[in-house]
């Protein structure tokens, strides 16, 4: 029966299709087709096989732009009984729109047609460069663009995009396209054609999805639901862009009260702590308050360690030239930081904590003991149900085997962003 099993990831081949003249201008090392999936379990089973096939391939095209799609199952053999042979197509077109192409020259004469008339619908809410993976060329401008339901055609858009949700992220499903409260924000490659005067293409990297609670007493607060790279452009700093994006959206919005994020996976809480991280070590004011005028460089909002002036959290944070985080944190202050910075609760708390690890004397005895209570009194409230079945003794070790793990995650992810 093995040789008649087949892996559904293995089988099934993804490719982000650009025009004839889209392809002159790629580097030697860009390559956006041939690509697997990461799960494919939601569609084939939790076994992620397929049954009665040799050599299938499963090879499922997209419009780099449009994502419009074309689909073909091959393979060398089938057998013969259809009562034991899965159904590839049948099985995977409950999840893509009705309209894909089976004809391979009918595809491909939508790609040349989409790739000049297709535009990112919705509003642009931020853009960088980077340079040109060719000689001679200008940079490439990226682009990301917030939508709704409202905009015309995202609606038809988003069908075609949301099969990546399955693909790549674990537990990921399909929303519900019929509730108002969605918002996305779709990540593009904006690609200047060589020889046409102001042409430009638009290729899909990414996107993700939000969703609005409502906050008391007239706020929203916001929910991130679902994040995607596609795997051509993973590892290159997109993701910490479209994350940016979506913080800055959140803080130009006077009606969302904060951004919170629905279980994240750990790829997506380290690319988080590390962009929030940036982002106070980037603030002046609040890097000032923090530590202390003379504890701060302004280049960047950097700690600078200062010998010779005493320990650092002395007096509880509160001394002259001392700032505001201690330890330990002066937390009436931090609450006002963390609604003005819109960062929800547990996450600027944890913020608060590698901040302060990274300006630790490691020779300020009382200022160690300090942050340690600190962190253990967030970790003892974040846990208590759990804690207080336990014997003093036990609870007491477990607390201090807990704020062992916390600080040296802490440091790994202090690492990245130094």
């Amino acid at each position: 029966m093995t040789d008649w099993t087949t892996n559904s990831n293995e089988a099934l081949t993804l490719s982000l299709v650009r025009a004839a003249e889209d392809k002159r201008v790629l580097g030697a090392n860009e390559s956006y087709e041939a690509f697997h999936p990461t799960f494919t379990y939601p569609i084939y089973g939790e076994d992620e096989k397929i049954y009665g096939y040799r050599d299938l391939v499963i090879d499922l095209r997209f419009a780099s732009g449009s994502l419009a799609q074309y689909l073909s199952i091959r393979h060398a053999e089938k057998l013969g009984s259809s009562s034991t042979v899965d159904d590839v197509e049948g099985t995977l077109k409950e999840y893509i729109p009705p309209n894909y192409d089976t004809d391979e020259t009918a595809f491909l004469a939508r790609v040349e047609q989409d790739a000049t008339a297709f535009k990112p619908t919705g509003t642009l809410i931020h853009s960088y460069t980077r340079p040109s993976p060719t000689p001679d060329t200008p940079p490439v401008e990226y682009e990301v663009y917030h939508a709704t339901w409202q905009d015309p055609g995202f609606r038809e858009y988003h069908q075609r995009m949301q099969l990546f949700i399955l693909l790549y992220i674990e537990a990921g499903s399909y929303i519900n396209d019929e509730e108002d409260g969605w918002e996305f924000v779709v990540l593009y490659e904006k690609r200047k054609r060589e020889g046409a005067e102001g042409a430009v293409t638009y290729h899909f990297i990414g996107y993700s999805s939000l969703y609005n609670f409502y906050c008391f007493p007239e706020k929203v607060r916001m929910r991130l639901s679902q994040f995607v790279i596609l795997p051509p452009y993973q590892r290159q700093g997109h993701g910490s862009e479209l994350y940016t994006a979506i913080y800055t959206y959140v803080l130009s919005q006077p009606h969302i009260s904060e951004l919170t994020v629905e279980d994240p996976a750990e790829a997506f809480e380290d690319l988080r702590d590390r962009n929030d991280l940036r982002t106070l070590l980037a603030h002046a004011r609040f890097m000032q308050e923090a530590f202390g005028e003379a504890d701060v460089s302004h280049g960047g909002g950097r700690v600078q360690k200062v010998r010779g002036r005493g320990r650092a959290g002395e007096g509880g944070g509160k001394g002259k030239g001392k700032g505001k985080m201690g330890p330990p944190v002066d937390k009436a202050w931090a609450e006002t930081w963390r609604r003005d910075l819109k960062i929800a609760g547990r996450q600027f708390q944890r913020l608060v904590e590698m901040l302060t690890l990274m300006h630790l004397d490691p020779a300020d005895v009382r200022g160690a003991r300090a942050y340690r209570l600190q962190v253990k009194e967030r970790l003892y409230r974040f846990n208590f149900e759990i804690l207080a079945q336990l014997e003093k003794q036990e609870r007491l070790e477990k607390l201090e085997e807990t704020f062992q793990s916390v600080r040296e995650d802490y440091l790994r992810i202090l690492a990245m962003v130094k």
